[in-house]
């Protein structure tokens, strides 16, 4: 049995004791959790109890943004050891897989994915998890910068699938935690300037406390004249859509350059429609996202040289105790609230 902040069912959450298997296999390690971060995807299973077909139908541990320290190791595991500081990638795929193969295995079918129904998440004080998927953290890293490496992986991802040439000139639309971190991973990858558009002003303060990055605040101003007008009537490079809404979409084929990129980051709850005709009257090029693969190094070199700062999204952390309370507070969304994060280890 161990403790662990337990979703019962939508709306309904409890910090109780939770029988967990305990076995390790040879190529896995245990971690002691020490922090993690909450996700949207977390939260809107609080609030509705499924995300599309993964539907919450017993009790499921949140969680899925996490570092810890490793306390065993498996008898096939060479490259950890107990003592070292890690964070860890949730997805588990079936690594004999033709996606796996491929080395695609974010799009593996069979994935398994930490808090995603019905696998257990990691806001627990002890995981196993394989150490394939578990990567040592470097020491002028913290645990909370640790915990941000998933979120900022997607933002990696969104990055690389765009192509960007040195001296692009992005836009991205939603300033929530994803929206930000891709900002900062265009940036990492070349782009001279990235804009960044939302509804929320508290939102966008954080994200222009970064330097090259431009608020754009909707509907005094409009995104597609913006960037015309910062381009001499060009447009932008490469769009990253992380709102996933429909008026965001519309927004992101507006202020595509001809001949640029737009990249399908956000998710949409319900089908959109999507002006095919505008996207081929420019012939950009359109990228999507899911997850990330072969991203969690690179991210954690990134954070590691200090050429990507994701201290400052860290909004709040709480204490294990008080994970109902986390999860209360990010329902709310507060409007300069960017990361919320729960600390698991005592002390």
């Amino acid at each position: 049995m161990a403790k662990a902040l337990v979703l019962e069912e939508a709306k309904k959450l409890s910090l109780r004791e939770i029988d967990l298997p305990s076995g390790m296999g040879p190529g896995d390690v245990r971690i002691a959790i020490d922090t993690v971060g909450v996700c949207g995807s977390d939260v809107h299973y609080y609030t509705h109890g499924k995300i599309g077909p993964f539907v919450v139908n017993e009790p499921m541990i949140l969680g899925h943004e996490a570092s810890g320290t490793v306390v065993e190791v498996g008898a096939d595991v060479a490259h950890l050891a107990p003592g070292d500081r890690v964070c860890m990638e949730p997805s588990i795929p079936n690594m004999t897989s033709k996606a796996s193969k491929l080395g695609v295995y974010n799009v593996d079918p069979d994935v398994r994915f930490w808090a995603t129904p019905p696998v257990h998440g990691c806001l627990t004080p002890s995981v196993v998890h394989p150490a394939a998927f578990t990567y040592k953290l470097p020491d002028n890293v913290s645990f909370a910068e640790g915990a941000m490496v998933e979120p900022f992986a997607i933002g990696m991802q969104a990055a690389a699938r765009a192509k960007i040439t040195p001296g692009d000139v992005a836009l991205v639309t939603g300033a929530g935690p994803i929206g930000i971190m891709v900002a900062l991973a265009a940036l990492a990858g070349g782009c001279a300037k990235v804009y960044i558009c939302d509804l929320v002003e508290g939102k966008l303060a954080v994200a222009a406390a970064y330097d090259n990055v431009e608020p754009i605040l909707i509907p005094r101003e409009t995104p597609a004249d913006v960037l015309r007008a910062a381009t001499g009537g060009w447009g932008a490079d490469v769009v990253f859509e992380c709102a996933g809404a429909a008026a965001s979409i519309q927004t992101a084929l507006e202020a595509v350059a001809p001949a640029g990129c737009v990249v399908w980051v956000g998710m949409p709850v319900d089908p959109v429609p999507v002006d095919i005709v505008l996207a081929q009257s420019k012939e950009i090029r359109m990228e999507t996202v899911f997850r990330y693969a072969n991203m969690y190094e690179r991210a954690i070199a990134l954070i590691g040289s200090g050429k990507v700062d994701l201290k400052p999204l860290i909004s709040e952390t709480f204490a294990f105790e008080d994970s109902i309370q986390a999860f209360d507070r990010a329902v709310e969304g507060r409007d300069r609230d960017v990361k919320l994060q729960i600390k698991v280890a005592q002390g």
